[in-house]
């Protein structure tokens, strides 16, 4: 069977040519006679694999020298958790609420700090929006965002002025996909299934500052961030072979032109999608002009009788694929379908969904 176009959210399509990679070294990596999934995470033969990764992102991103790069686990979800656990001096902190992962990291934090403002929110038009907030003031340990919402298909095309309140944003589903000024931020995090590897590590760029020995004993060895700053992420078994694989996927990245190139490609990749669905009398685009993703694209049929649509939309979906374009089923929550278009997602494939699109429109028109 031939590849297909795979638009999940993730864990997300890698490129061919670092499957290729991982295969090839499958059994025998870099002439040591072994798998990474067989190395000691302290071995010879594993060092440089961790010590270049952490320098390529380095190289791509433009880490300054005062923030240190952890690989760690349990995705962005413990992040939700360890961000406040680490940050908290005040008990207080602020977040924008911008759809259900910010929702949950909401909620998260309340469980650690008695104050968890929720400063703007776009809940009130289905968070089909980022709102407009451009300074955040107060007596806050940290302010909280993120950057690109998956579910809902919104990113921010701006950064709230904190001042000097740290500002921590999740990137999971857009690190890389563009520039990220990283001095804007005291902490960025990323679960890695988007844009950097398969699941099962997480990227923490997190400034110096911030990286704290004087928490309470209450809060657990393996939730601090300077016990995997003081080991180099090797306090305990690092996920190593995802951390190999996004080593050569930032090798594939820098080749594209670094984020300045994945910019472009996917850009490139977002106008063609969204050109043809504000030119259709078939689809429409979920998210409002201003705020949409170049990574996560939710539409909807025109249909409006909630019935035909669902029939509609499972039809889609079945259909497509069979046309070998794949998990293109939209969120429970909003619905319809979603097309994420990460990195390494080709322009071929966005637009093979847009031929699939204009034939399952001509062969199943709206009454």
């Amino acid at each position: 069977m031939s590849r297909v176009f795979n638009f999940s959210a993730g864990p997300s399509t890698l490129p061919e040519s670092v499957l290729e990679i991982c295969a090839k070294e499958m059994l025998d990596c870099h002439g040591t006679g072994q798998s990474v999934m067989e190395m000691s995470h302290r071995s010879a033969a594993y060092k440089p694999i961790i010590e270049g990764c952490e320098a390529k992102i380095r190289d791509l991103m433009h880490i300054p020298d005062n923030y240190r790069v952890l690989f760690l686990q349990g995705g962005a979800s413990l992040q939700f958790a360890m961000i406040p656990l680490n940050l908290n001096k005040t008990g207080r902190a602020a977040y924008v609420d911008t759809g259900v992962w910010s929702k949950k990291a909401i909620e998260e934090a309340r469980r650690f700090l008695t104050t968890v403002d929720v400063v703007a929110s776009s809940r009130d038009r289905g968070c089909c929006y980022i709102p407009e907030i451009r300074k955040i003031e107060g007596d806050y340990d940290y302010v909280h965002i993120t950057l690109n919402n998956t579910i809902y298909g919104t990113k921010w095309s701006y950064l709230p002025d904190t001042g000097d309140i740290p500002l921590v944003c999740d990137c999971s589903s857009n690190i890389l996909s563009e520039p990220i000024d990283v001095t804007k931020f005291g902490v960025l995090y990323a679960g890695a299934q988007k844009n950097l590897a398969p699941a099962g590590v997480t990227l923490v760029i997190i400034r110096d500052d911030l990286i704290r020995e004087d928490l309470p004993a209450s809060v657990p060895t393996m939730l601090r961030y300077d016990t995997h700053a003081k080991n180099g992420s090797m306090f305990n078994t690092p996920p190593c072979y995802s951390i190999y694989v996004m080593g050569l996927v930032l090798d594939w990245v820098k080749s594209c032109g670094g984020a300045e190139g994945m910019k472009k490609r996917n850009e490139e990749k977002a106008a063609c999608l969204y050109d043809f669905l504000d030119s259709s009398d078939y689809y429409h685009a979920t998210v409002e002009k201003g705020s949409r993703s170049l990574m996560n694209v939710p539409f909807l049929t025109k249909e409006t009788d909630p019935e035909k649509a669902a029939v509609i939309n499972k039809k889609f979906v079945s259909e497509a694929a069979k046309a070998g374009l794949v998990n293109l089923a939209g969120h429970r929550l909003v619905g319809g379908m979603r097309a994420s278009i990460y990195n390494a997602m080709s322009l071929e494939g966005v637009q093979a969904l847009v031929a699939f699109m204009k034939k399952f429109a001509a062969e199943n028109p709206i009454d």
